[in-house]
C-alpha cells in the first residue's frame, strides 16, 4: 500500500514540474557565484585592504542596511572596494531599489567611481 501511494505521489509531483519550470525565475545568484570563482570579476575576496577602501565599504553597507525602504536582497548586494571604485553586485527587487543603491554609493564620501552591477529581478 505504501508502494502505491509513494508511485502516486510521484506521479503527481512529475505532472506539476513542467508547470514551474515554465515560470520565470527571479534574479539567482548560484550560476554567477560560479563565475566568480574565477579571475575576471571583482569578489568580496577583492576587497581593497586600506583604511579608506574599508571605511568607504562600512559607510555604505551601513546606509543601504539602514534604509528600510529595501528589500532584504538590496540590503545583501555586495559592495566591493579598490581604490576608491566602488562594485555593486547581486540582485535587487525593482529599479528604484537599484538607483537608490548606487546612489548611497555615489555620495559616499572618497568615492571615484561606481561600478553598478546590479541586476533587477524579474518578478520581485
Amino acid at each position: 500500500m505504501r508502494r502505491l501511494a509513494a508511485l502516486g505521489l510521484c506521479v503527481a509531483l512529475a505532472g506539476i514540474t513542467p508547470a514551474i519550470a515554465a515560470e520565470p525565475k527571479d534574479a539567482d545568484n548560484t550560476a554567477k557565484n560560479v563565475r566568480d570563482r574565477g579571475d575576471h570579476t571583482a569578489t568580496p575576496m577583492d576587497q581593497g585592504g586600506s583604511e579608506g577602501d574599508r571605511t568607504i565599504t562600512a559607510e555604505i553597507r551601513k546606509q543601504i542596511t539602514g534604509d528600510d525602504a529595501l528589500s532584504m536582497n538590496a540590503k545583501n548586494v555586495k559592495v566591493i572596494t579598490q581604490d576608491g571604485v566602488v562594485t555593486l553586485r547581486g540582485p535587487v527587487k525593482t529599479a528604484t531599489e537599484k538607483t537608490t543603491v548606487a546612489g548611497i554609493a555615489r555620495k559616499a564620501p572618497g568615492v571615484k567611481r561606481v561600478d553598478d552591477q546590479l541586476e533587477v529581478e524579474r518578478n520581485p
